[in-house]
C-alpha cells in the first residue's frame, strides 16, 4: 500500500507575482494570525524574509536629495526589517545581545610551557637547564682551548709557524737551479695510460709467514707493541741498489726507480707538503733517486687534515715527530705480524744490502719491468714484508699500520669506534690521511701483493709516545681497496709516463722534481751535477725537516733514537 503525499492547495494569484492577498481561505486550518508577514522561527538564529518589494523605497524622503544617499537606502530598505513591527520585542532583543568570547581557548596545562616558549630560560625544567649548561660548559673550554693553542703558536715568534713548515720547500732552491718547467696538477688528473703486465727480474731476501692470530685482535685484547731494535731496516736509493746496477749495465731497461718514488709521483696530486726527487739522465738511461735523509723515508700523519697540529718541532704531536714516530711504529708492527721461529721463505738472491751474520728485517725485493713503448722500459725494485700460505699457493702481503695519536685531532677514539664502527674509522684516516694510505696502494699494487694489511696502532696514553697497542688489523686486497678509495691505475700510471717521457727529453745532467710548497704543481729545476752529494752538506734541508744526529737528539724521543739508528746502519749499508 503506497501512501501519498498530499501537497495541499497552493493558491493562485491572478492580479500579479507572489501571494494572493487572502493567504489563508476559510477551509484552511492554520495557527498563524492573518496579515502577518513571516518572521523568524528563533530569534538566535536571525532568520527573516529576504526582500519585501512592497514596502515604501524612500520613507520620509521626497524625489531630490543626495543620490549617494538615496541609493543607499534604496538598496538597503527592501532588505530591512528593523523598523517592522509586527515584532515589537525584536528590538529590545537585539539590544540586549552579545556575542560569545572569541578568544582561541587556553593550552593544555598539562603541555610543558618551554616548548612553546623557548625564550623564557626560566620556563626550562631544571634538569634541561643543567644539560643545557653543561653542553655549554664543554663548547667553553673547547673553545677556550683552541684558542690558547692558536694565541700560543703564534705569539712566540722563536718557533717555526705550522704554515710555514707545510708552505717551505723540502730541499732549499739556490740561486744557481735553472728552472726548467712546471707542471699544475690539474693536468695530470687527466692523464690516463695502460700498461701491459709486468715480469718479475729477480727476487731477494728472506720472508717470514704471517701470524694469523693478528686478525683477531680488538681493542678489548688489544696487544703491546714489541721493539725490534736488533733488526736492520734498509731504504737504499735506486743508483745505490747493486742489483739495479747489475740490470742497468746489462741493458735490461731504460728507466730504474724504487716503488717509494713511484708511489710518490703516482699519488702527487694528493700531497700536500713539499718533496722532492732527484733525476739523472746518463746515457741513454733515467734514474730517479731520493735524497739521504729524505722526506720520502719518513711518513706523514694527518697531511690532509684540516686540524693544525702544534707547530713546536720537539712537540710530540708535531708534524714531525709524528712522522717519526709513524716510521718507527711501522717497523715494529711489519715485525711483530710475523712468526719468528727462524723458518724464512728465501728466493733467488739473499737480501743486497745485509752484511753476512747480519739480522734484518723480513722483507723481499722483487724487480720488475714495464714496457711503457717500444723504446722504454722500467725497472722498480718493489717490497713485500711477509708471505702466507692459502690453499697451498704463496701469497705475498705488504703490511703497515696507522697510528692514532690524539682522538682529540681525528674526533674520532678508536678504542670505542674500531669494533662498531670500523668504516667510520677508516673514512677519518682516508680524510686525514689521503696521500699516504694511496701511496701504501700504490706500492702493494706495484709489488703484485696479494692481500695488504693494515694495523690501527694506538698510544697507550695521548701523552705517551713511548709505547704503543696494536688495537686490529684488517686485510685488503689492493685492487679493492683502490678502487674504494678511487686511486685510478691508469691515472697513476699515466702520471709516471707523463713525467718519464718530460724527462727522457732531457739532456744528460742532474735534475731536481720538487712540489711547490704552496702550489698544487711540480717544478723541475737543472742542477750541478755534485749536487746533493754528502748528503747535500753546503746546502743542508731546512731545520724542521732535518734528522738531527744523535749527540743533539739525546733528549728527544725514542723513535727518532730509533730512526736516526736505521739511518745509520743504512749508510753503512750503503758505503
Amino acid at each position: 500500500m503506497v501512501i501519498g503525499f498530499e501537497v495541499g492547495a497552493v493558491p493562485f494569484n491572478p492580479d500579479g507575482w507572489g501571494p494572493p492577498d487572502a493567504t489563508v481561505t476559510p477551509t484552511t486550518t492554520s495557527t498563524l494570525p492573518l496579515n502577518v508577514p513571516y518572521a523568524p522561527f528563533s530569534r538566535s538564529e536571525k532568520l527573516g524574509r529576504i526582500a519585501d518589494f512592497t514596502r515604501n523605497l524612500y520613507p520620509g524622503s521626497g524625489q531630490g536629495g543626495g543620490g549617494g544617499g538615496r541609493k543607499s537606502a534604496a538598496s538597503d530598505s527592501v532588505f530591512d526589517f528593523t523598523a517592522d513591527d509586527s515584532f515589537p520585542s525584536a528590538n529590545d532583543n537585539d539590544s540586549s545581545f552579545r556575542l560569545v568570547d572569541g578568544k582561541p581557548p587556553p593550552r593544555p596545562k598539562f603541555v610543558p610551557k618551554w616548548r612553546f616558549n623557548q625564550h623564557h630560560r626560566s620556563q626550562l625544567p631544571q634538569r634541561r637547564d643543567e644539560e643545557v649548561e653543561a653542553k655549554k660548559r664543554e663548547a667553553e673550554k673547547e673553545r677556550a682551548r683552541r684558542d690558547r693553542l692558536y694565541f700560543l703558536n703564534r705569539s712566540n715568534q722563536n718557533q717555526q709557524r705550522r704554515e710555514a713548515a707545510v708552505f717551505k720547500s723540502s730541499v732549499e732552491i739556490q740561486p744557481e737551479w735553472n728552472m726548467l718547467d712546471q707542471i699544475p696538477f690539474s693536468t695530470f688528473t687527466k692523464l690516463s695510460f695502460s700498461v701491459p703486465e709486468p715480469e718479475d727480474m729477480i727476487l731477494c731476501g728472506g720472508l717470514e709467514s704471517y701470524d694469523k692470530s693478528f686478525d683477531r685482535i680488538t681493542p678489548k685484547a688489544e696487544r703491546r707493541l714489541e721493539r725490534f731494535k736488533n733488526r736492520n731496516f734498509f731504504k737504499v736509493t735506486t743508483t745505490d741498489d747493486p742489483v739495479i746496477r747489475r740490470l742497468a749495465s746489462e741493458d735490461k731497461a731504460t728507466v730504474f726507480a724504487t716503488d717509494n718514488i713511484l708511489a710518490t709521483l703516482m699519488c702527487a696530486t694528493r700531497s700536500v707538503y713539499s718533496w722532492d726527487i732527484v733525476v739523472q739522465r746518463v746515457g741513454n738511461k733515467l734514474f730517479f733517486d731520493k735524497r739521504d735523509g729524505s722526506q720520502l723515508d719518513l711518513l706523514s700523519v694527518h697531511e690532509t687534515s684540516q686540524e693544525p697540529l702544534p707547530e713546536a718541532k720537539d712537540d710530540i704531536n708535531s708534524a714531525y715527530s709524528l712522522s717519526v714516530e709513524a716510521a718507527y711504529i711501522n717497523q715494529n708492527f711489519s715485525q711483530q705480524v710475523l712468526f719468528r721461529d727462524g723458518n724464512k721463505v728465501s728466493f733467488d738472491e739473499p737480501n743486497p744490502f745485509a752484511n753476512e751474520g747480519e739480522e734484518v728485517a723480513s722483507v723481499a725485493y722483487r724487480y720488475r719491468r714495464w714496457k711503457l713503448d717500444d723504446d722504454t722500459c722500467l725497472v722498480a725494485r718493489c717490497e713485500v714484508q711477509s708471505v702466507v700460505e692459502v690453499n697451498k699457493q704463496r701469497s705475498f702481503l705488504t703490511l703497515n699500520a696507522l697510528n692514532e695519536f690524539d682522538p682529540k685531532y681525528s674526533g674520532v677514539d678508536w678504542r670505542q669506534k674500531l669494533e662498531t664502527q670500523r668504516g667510520a674509522v677508516l673514512a677519518t684516516e682516508l680524510k686525514n690521511n689521503a696521500n699516504k694510505l694511496a701511496k701504501w696502494t700504490a706500492q702493494a699494487l706495484l709489488a703484485n701483493a696479494d692481500m695488504m694489511k693494515l694495523g690501527y696502532v694506538s698510544r697507550v696514553h695521548p701523552r705517551d709516545h713511548f709505547n704503543h697497542v696494536i688495537l686490529a688489523v684488517v686485510g685488503y686486497k689492493p685492487r679493492d681497496f683502490a678502487s674504494q678509495i678511487n686511486l685510478n691505475t691508469s691515472n697513476m700510471w699515466g702520471i709516471v709516463k707523463s713525467i718519464v717521457d718530460l724527462c727522457m727529453k732531457l739532456n744528460e745532467g742532474k735534475y731536481v722534481l720538487v712540489k711547490d710548497p704552496s702550489k698544487p704543481q711540480v717544478r723541475i729545476y737543472e742542477v750541478p751535477a755534485d749536487a746533493f752529494e754528502n748528503d747535500y752538506v753546503e746546502e743542508p734541508l731546512p731545520e724542521d725537516e732535518q734528522v738531527q744526529p744523535p749527540e743533539e737528539n739525546a733528549e728527544n724521543t725514542e723513535a727518532n733514537g730509533v730512526a736516526n739508528d736505521v739511518e745509520d746502519k743504512e749508510i753503512g749499508a750503503q758505503a
